[in-house]
């Protein structure tokens, strides 16, 4: 719910205000409302809708835009899973981006971005897709809308044209409002009434001197490429090549900031349990390895002792029968057999029939 109005508006709000379906508009209107668009501004696939100023705060359901001139808001259709997910996908990515240059990010999503007029009334209101803050602990947060000239700018904010087109109307306000970085995307998943000539892929706008220019990769997120960003947000969940590129951002970041992994409270977590999971399986694996040299030393000395007492060829044959012994007190009783035995003979035939001895 939004609370954008003065103590006095708030007073005089109706205690409660019925709003129509998204389909169809309200039966009665007022004679003088005329329901335009500012001049030069287009909203295609949203409808106009009388939205009065005293009626900002109770109206909870999603608007591209409002004007106060007018008291116009434009309506679109209700949302669809293809037009959510690529914002909640960026805020997903963002947070694995973030984990890896070790600080964090903040997302709004589709909060009220508003521009006040003189008297500090609501002028204007937009609503972006997903609004991302890269440095939440040092920037002007916004605690309910975010006001034009009050709080930090997001730095990147996404808007999805699953059914619309911004670049007719929201674009010029976010570039005349001095936002730095615009992306639209849209959806290889085109919807039933989108435009055949809206082809899908992922624009980055970049306010360079007071104006949109477009940009083969993110300045927000050094390297991050249109194409790779576009991809990213249409998987259903991130493929290997997507994860590879988010790690690669997110050092990058990380480089420029002097910050790493480590500074990620939850991956030095994870940190620390691999590592004492790798002290014990290194301490398992040591023992391990020294009981086999040990058990490899063993076979050896007796087969070498075999030689020198019974000749080449007895100390071959033992260490054949041997070669699959891991047990040393099968190995001790070979050894009381060599002391025992007087030729290389019966050594063989006592040792053959050693259990766990190879025959």
């Amino acid at each position: 719910m939004r609370d954008i109005r003065s103590a006095g508006e708030a007073a005089s709000a109706p205690a409660s205000v019925r709003y129509p379906p998204y389909d169809r508009l309200p039966a009665e209107t007022d004679d003088d409302w005329t329901g335009r668009a500012p001049p030069g501004v287009e909203f295609p696939g949203c409808t106009p809708y009388r939205l009065k100023a005293s009626e900002l705060d109770t109206y909870e359901c999603r608007i591209e835009f409002w004007d106060s001139e007018t008291e116009t808001a434009w309506v679109c259709e209700p949302t669809s899973p293809y037009h959510e997910r690529p914002g909640q996908a960026l805020s997903a990515l963002a947070e694995r981006i973030a984990g890896v240059r070790g600080s964090p990010v903040t997302c709004y999503g589709s909060m009220d971005l508003l521009l006040r007029n003189v008297r500090g009334r609501p002028r204007r209101i937009m609503q972006a897709d997903q609004s991302l803050y890269l440095h939440p602990l040092r920037a002007a947060l916004p605690e309910a809308a975010m006001v034009i000239g009050e709080h930090d700018f997001p730095d990147v904010v996404l808007e999805v044209d699953h059914t619309t087109d911004v670049r007719r109307g929201k674009l010029g306000l976010y570039e005349s409002w001095g936002f730095p970085e615009v992306w639209v995307q849209v959806p290889d998943k085109p919807a039933a009434n989108r435009s055949r000539r809206r082809l899908a892929g992922l624009t980055i706008h970049v306010l360079k001197e007071g104006a949109f220019r477009v940009s083969g990769e993110s300045l927000a997120f050094p390297g991050w490429t249109a194409e790779e960003i576009h991809t990213a947000l249409d998987e259903a969940t991130p493929s290997r090549a997507t994860l590879r590129v988010l790690e690669r951002v997110g050092r990058a970041l990380g480089a420029r900031e002097g910050t790493g992994p480590d500074d990620d409270l939850l991956q030095r977590s994870l940190r620390d349990e691999r590592f004492e999971q790798g002290v014990e399986q290194g301490v398992e694996q040591g023992i391990e390895q020294g009981l086999r040299r040990a058990l490899d030393g063993e076979r050896e000395r007796l087969c070498r002792l075999a030689a020198r007492k019974f000749g080449e060829a007895t100390g071959a044959e033992l260490a054949r029968l041997l070669a699959s012994v891991a047990d040393g007190d099968l190995l001790a009783a070979v050894g009381e057999h060599l002391i025992d035995c007087a030729t290389g003979a019966d050594l063989l035939d006592r040792v053959g029939v050693v259990p766990g001895v190879r025959g």
